[in-house]
């Protein structure tokens, strides 16, 4: 399976990105979707969750309310929508893809965003 990141970039204090994760060599709609972050010398962090079911979701309590995570099965492809950003939101955002009670996952490349004036 493989999961190809896209949409960082610079945006300014308060603006808005949307990050996009395209899947492929996996059944799609089996799997958990989550976007993770990580800074130079810090661990990767969850951000925000998606699960297929239900399509209940988990925030980050740093981002909730200002980002959103959603899925387009059809699609085979997760999204987070980043608003209100901060300097603070500054990092690499990788997509990964697991399958709940199996060791199957999957993570993307990353794609940098950098939020400053």
């Amino acid at each position: 399976g493989q999961l190809v990141e896209s949409g960082g970039g610079l945006v300014q204090p308060g603006g808005s990105l949307r990050l996009s994760c395209a899947a492929s060599g996996f059944t799609f709609r089996w799997y958990v979707m989550s976007w993770y972050r990580q800074t130079p010398g810090k661990q990767r962090e969850l951000v925000a969750r998606m699960f297929s079911s239900y399509g209940r979701t988990e925030y980050a309590d740093s981002v909730l309310g200002r980002f959103t995570i959603s899925r387009d099965n059809a699609k085979n492809t997760v999204y987070l929508q980043m608003n209100s950003l901060k300097p603070e939101d500054t990092a690499v955002y990788y997509c990964k893809a697991n399958r709940p009670l199996t060791s199957s996952n999957y993570w993307g490349q990353g794609t940098q965003v950098t939020v400053s004036s």
